[in-house]
């Protein structure tokens, strides 16, 4: 199932009737006033989706900033949000689905038969001219039933060794893969071994991911090809799920480690490594803990 759906077919579905859950994930790292925006303008119907409250547990530094809920726990919003058995959901936002990516793949990894991310956000809806409200969206609850464990997941352990027979993507900004920067972990730089791949590349200026053959060309440009094994991590797990949704696009399949950079960077045991190189250790770019290549185990 392909991730996405554009704004003419969720349109159409919509003109014609057919039941479909739209979920807004208005959220950005630095920005608490999502639900502000929302309730601003969103689209007619939409539900507004707390990513710090209901796509996450509370922070804890061995689980990162953002840790996945419990099945039940997700089971149980889900309803709240109304959906039933068997609906189409869709969700979006206003930041190039970056925030968005991670109810798509918390979704999906709950067995969703058809979930998908509005390309372009609310932003090409809005472009296209149709309509958009305010005010709160309460929908009656729904009876979905959610699994678990249907996308692949990495642990620190596994993204530790991963370097070694499959390749690792870092999605975060490349400052902060350099170490340049760190803005909210207590540690800069990237796991050791990671490539950096920026989710940002993955969409056009518009915020609509880009064509399937252009982000086939990126990822391959990083070292990713059939057959190698590929997991991905960002700051807190979420727009990591971004970048398995364009991989997805591209034609690969990716792993994501949910705790990411803010639960290994909690961990004094594990290395840290700095510089625009992936830095295992063995060469140039194996700088390990902050810029200057002091060691942090």
């Amino acid at each position: 199932m392909k991730p996405l759906i554009d704004v003419p077919g969720l349109d159409a579905r919509i003109a014609a009737g057919h039941r479909t859950v739209l979920l807004d994930v208005r959220w950005a790292l630095g920005d608490p006033h999502g639900r502000d925006h929302y309730l601003a303008e969103h689209l007619p119907g939409a539900v507004f989706v707390d990513l710090g409250t209901e796509l996450a547990d509370p922070a804890v530094p061995d689980r990162g900033r953002h840790p996945l809920p419990s099945r039940v726990r997700f089971q149980e919003t889900a309803r709240r949000w109304g959906v039933r058995q068997g609906d189409v959901v869709v969700a979006y936002d206003d930041s190039g689905n970056m925030a968005a990516a991670r109810l798509w793949w918390m979704l999906r990894d709950a067995g969703l038969a058809e979930v998908y991310l509005l390309d372009g956000g609310l932003g090409a809806w809005r472009a296209a001219g149709l309509p958009l409200e305010a005010g709160s969206v309460h929908p009656v609850p729904g009876d979905v039933e959610l699994g678990s464990g249907q996308m692949p997941v990495v642990d620190a352990g596994a993204a530790a060794a991963w370097p070694q027979g499959g390749l690792l993507l870092d999605a975060r900004a490349g400052e902060r893969y350099r170490g340049e920067v760190e803005p909210v972990d207590p540690r800069a730089g990237h796991i050791p071994g990671a490539v950096s791949a920026p989710t940002t590349a993955n969409v056009d200026q518009s915020g609509k991911f880009l064509a399937p053959s252009e982000l086939r060309q990126r990822f391959e440009s990083v070292g990713v090809q059939d057959g190698r094994p590929v997991a991905v991590y960002c700051g807190s797990g979420v727009t990591a799920a971004h970048e398995v949704a364009a991989l997805e696009l591209a034609g690969f399949s990716a792993a994501l480690y949910p705790g990411s950079f803010s639960e290994w960077s909690n961990r004094a045991d594990l290395p840290v490594a700095t510089g625009a190189e992936p830095g295992d250790g063995a060469g140039p770019g194996g700088n390990y803990g902050q810029p200057g290549g002091s060691v942090a185990l």
